[in-house]
Order: structure tokens, then C-alpha cells, then sequence
């Protein structure tokens, strides 16, 4: 099956065709840098980070670009509040946002390109529109005139009638068209501002985009990205003034993130029902969270709450446990390895089958629109494969079953990378996990230790009594015990 993505710009799955075979250049909107990101955030970055992974993994050569909008009303509004120059505002918030993306295990882009790095390029284009009639110059402002390019809307399925209905003008605006949008601002006292043919400004937003990715990619490229509150006004005004100031197509493939939802209602910090990545990566490993996004199908809404986040991380637990176990297998010496039997002898067939197609099963998943739902399906069935091998009665540590969970670890291992998971030791992965469990339960290890101790001797002493009562006190602190014939060991439930 070759790859189909969702193009919002027809309403349909269509197959992917680069525009030059074996490469692919994708350009993503990046953050506002003017406070820390949320769960919304997250989402789109961790998204694109799969999208970007997978095409590398098929073989495509990116090139992928995401940009920081680094002047902005909000940044400046941000600014005054604080009494600083803007850009004390955008290093800090640059930094954090940085930081957010290596912590959820992202890979960093081609290039980032910051608006403030090319306002030539900006100012270049916005004269280009205004020599072929697509935008005016008022009073020092500069608005891009909707009514000169007939397709406005074409990428949202808006009319313009409709817009009109209900747009406005506002105070100090000079549009001609309350649709109209800026693409040049006559900064105000004391604002950062450049030199331009129609005095000091400042770039509108819209048009920063459309700069950033003709410069790192060309005039026409693959693949435009972000999420879906970005497609109206947005993404549909790039296209009309990229279109319109180069005369060629803009994106080929316009994808887009759904939102993360708190009780179904959009997350966003104008509602107050945002969570900043700093604090839920306080909580949960970062691969948690990857796996919890990833679990629904990047179009769809994902709701957000700690139930959900609590069965991915169980869910986690049982991949990178099963790593284990085969670890376990592995490395167990040579002389514990069944020699005689026949090639192939020892091995569950239903479980050699799930392991030799797993990674086609995986890619026709990613290939359905990058279906990372599917593609994790794909990888719980493997899982659940392997278990019941590994732990059925029957299980002989044979050179073919050796041999067979040699290439299960390196598969399981392969793909969950592509979605950026399973990057951890097993063993490491699982210590992370109890340090935090001891954490969110206050457990005192040394006291858990005595208490385990302490059992361990009523059990010897054949003081039954006591061993149950121990036993039923470290069950009420959420303390799990594991008897092995020489000792017992402990670990923290959820």
C-alpha cells in the first residue's frame, strides 16, 4: 500500500506524490513565543514529529521547517506588561518552548527559521502584491485585498458573503474590505518597527509564512502543517497571497492536527483549561504522553484527563515490560540454550507469524494517513503474540526462538522509534516509572525495605499471621510484592 494523506484542500485522502521524487519539504507553523506551551502544543509538534519520522523511515529525504513568529501583538502587549524590550520576551519563551520540544523527545526541525530574520524577504513579497494589484498601501499600513483573488477560501470552504456578514473594522484600520488583511503595520511610538517603503513597521502574520517557507523551500512546496484553528484565517490567507504574489501553486498537501479537548471543549489558554507541557511532563514520562496523543488518529479530537493518561502509561508499561522479558531471554548463558532440535523447533507459530509481518503491518497502519492508532494496534498485537509464547508452559529457549525474539526486540524497538518511543532501556524505563510512583505515593523506601524485611523473617519463622498482616499494610500503601525462592523485592503500583 502506498502512502495517502488527508488533503484539506480537496476534503479527501489522495495519494502522496512529492513533487520531486524522494524528497519532501514540509513547512509547520511553530509557536507565538510570548508564554509557555500547553497540551494543544504538544500535540501538533508531537504529530509532525511522527510525520517527519515516518517519511524518513520509508526513505524520503526531508526537509523540514518550522518557524518562530517572533513579533507578534501579543509578544509587544507581553512586553509592556513587563516593562522589558520584546525581546527579553521572545529569548525567554523561545527557550522554553526549546526546551518543551527536546523533553517530549521531538526531533528538531531542518531549519527554524524567526520572522524577525526576514523581513527583506517579507517586505519583497508585500511589494510584489501591491506592483500586480493585490494589496494597498493606507496611511502606512499595507492590506492584502481580498476581493482581487477570486479562490479566497477555497482552502476553508468559506464564502466570502458569509465572511463579510460578519466581519468588522477595527478603530484606526484603513481596510477597503472589512476581509482585508494586513500585511505591513505602521508601528506606534516605542514599538519595534524596521524600515520599509511605506515608513517603520512591522510584518502582519499571515505574511511571515508565506516568507519563511518560500525562502527554505521554495515558491510551491510539499506538505503545509499545523492544526486545525489554523486553517481559517491563517492558512487561507498564505495561500492567497503566496498564489498571488508568485503565480504558481503554494502547498500541494495541507494537513492538519485536531485539538485536545478538556470535557469536549477545545484546550486553549483564552478558556483556562490548558495544562503547560512543563507540568504534565512533571507527572508522566514523555513517552506517556507521546503514546496517549498518538492512541487517536491525528485528525480526530483527543480529550484530554488522567484517566486517559494513566491506561497509556499502563500501556507503555506492558511494551517496554515485554522488551524486558525478551532482554531477560537473551541474555540468559549459553548452556541454558536447547541444542539438538530442529531448525525452527520451539517456535510459536502464531508468534513468528505477528513478529515476520509486523512491520509491514505497522507501515500499511502509517500508510492509511498516518494512522498511528492503527500503527500501535499493530504493535499491541505483536505484544500480546509474544506473551503468550514466552510464558506459556511449552516455551523452549531454542537457537530458532532465540533467534526469532532477537528480531522481535529489533522490530518492536525500530518502529516504536518512528513514533518516538521505546528509546529507553527496558530496565531504565521501569526505574523512572517507580521513582515517580514512590513519589506520587510518599513511600519511605527505607521503611517499605524494613517492612519487607520484616516479613520475609515471619515467613522463615512460619508466623503466618504476621507475614499477612505485613503483606496487607504494603498493599494499602500501593506496594506490590514479588516472593522469589531466596527473597522477596517490591515495587509501586499506579
Amino acid at each position: 500500500m502506498s502512502l495517502k494523506v488527508y488533503n484539506t484542500l480537496v476534503n479527501r485522502k489522495e495519494p502522496f506524490i512529492p513533487l520531486v521524487e524522494n524528497q519532501v519539504g514540509m513547512y509547520v507553523c511553530g509557536p507565538t513565543v510570548y508564554d509557555v506551551c500547553h497540551m494543544g502544543h504538544a500535540r501538533a509538534s508531537i504529530v509532525f514529529d511522527v510525520i517527519f519520522r515516518y517519511l524518513k523511515y520509508v526513505g524520503y529525504h526531508v526537509t523540514y521547517v518550522r518557524n518562530i513568529t517572533d513579533i507578534d501583538d501579543k509578544i509587544i502587549n507581553k512586553a509592556n506588561d513587563e516593562g522589558v524590550d520584546y525581546t527579553v520576551i521572545t529569548e525567554r519563551y523561545t527557550g522554553s518552548f526549546h526546551d518543551d520540544m527536546l523533553d517530549l523527545g521531538n526531533l528538531p526541525p531542518t531549519y527554524e527559521p524567526k520572522a524577525t530574520e526576514h523581513i527583506k524577504d517579507i517586505i519583497g513579497i508585500i511589494q510584489k502584491l501591491i506592483n500586480k494589484g493585490f494589496a494597498y498601501e493606507a496611511g502606512g499600513d499595507v492590506y492584502y485585498s481580498v476581493d482581487s483573488y477570486e479562490d479566497y477560501g477555497k482552502l476553508s470552504g468559506r464564502k466570502t458573503d458569509d465572511l463579510i456578514a460578519g466581519a468588522r473594522v477595527e478603530v484606526g484600520e484603513k481596510k477597503k474590505n472589512p476581509l482585508d488583511f494586513a500585511l505591513w503595520k505602521m508601528s506606534k511610538e516605542g514599538e519595534p518597527s524596521w524600515e520599509s517603503p511605506w515608513g517603520k513597521g512591522r510584518p502582519g502574520w499571515h505574511i511571515e509564512c508565506s516568507a519563511m517557507s518560500a525562502k527554505h523551500l521554495g515558491e510551491t512546496f510539499d506538505i503545509h502543517g499545523g492544526g486545525k484553528d489554523l486553517i481559517f484565517p491563517h492558512h487561507e490567507n498564505e495561500v492567497a497571497q503566496s498564489q498571488c504574489a508568485n503565480g504558481k501553486p503554494f502547498a500541494k498537501y495541507w494537513i492538519h492536527n485536531g485539538f485536545v479537548t478538556v470535557n469536549e471543549e477545545k484546550m486553549s489558554k483564552s478558556l483556562g483549561n490548558f495544562f503547560t507541557i512543563r507540568d504534565l511532563l512533571g507527572r508522566y514520562h514523555s513517552e506517556v504522553v507521546r503514546l496517549f496523543l498518538l492512541t487517536t488518529h491525528y485528525r480526530s479530537p483527543i480529550d484530554y484527563s488522567d484517566q486517559n493518561l494513566n491506561e497509556a502509561e499502563t500501556a507503555l508499561e506492558k511494551i517496554y515490560s515485554t522488551l524486558n522479558a525478551i532482554n531477560a531471554i537473551l541474555s540468559e548463558g549459553s548452556e541454558n540454550v536447547l541444542s539438538g532440535h530442529r531448525e525452527g523447533e520451539g517456535v510459536d507459530a502464531e508468534a513468528e507469524d505477528m513478529i515476520n509481518s509486523h512491520s509491514e503491518r505497522f507501515c500499511a497502519a502509517m500508510d492509511d494517513d498516518f494512522n498511528s492508532a492503527l500503527a500501535i494496534a499493530a504493535m499491541f498485537d505483536t505484544i500480546r503474540a509474544i506473551n503468550r509464547w514466552i510464558n506459556a508452559s511449552g516455551f523452549i529457549r531454542s537457537p530458532a526462538a532465540l533467534e526469532i525474539l532477537t528480531q522481535a526486540k529489533d522490530r518492536l524497538v525500530e518502529t516504536g522509534n518512528v513514533l518516538g518511543m521505546l528509546e529507553a532501556e527496558p530496565v531504565k524505563f521501569h526505574d523512572v516509572l517507580q521513582r515517580k510512583r514512590k513519589k506520587d505515593h510518599q513511600l519511605d523506601a527505607g521503611e517499605v525495605d524494613g517492612l519487607v524485611a520484616e516479613r520475609w523473617q515471619a515467613r522463615l519463622n512460619k508466623n503466618w499471621k504476621r507475614s499477612d498482616e505485613i503483606r496487607d499494610r504494603l498493599a494499602s500503601m500501593g506496594v506490590i510484592l514479588k516472593d522469589g525462592a531466596e527473597s522477596t523485592s517490591w515495587e509501586v503500583k499506579r
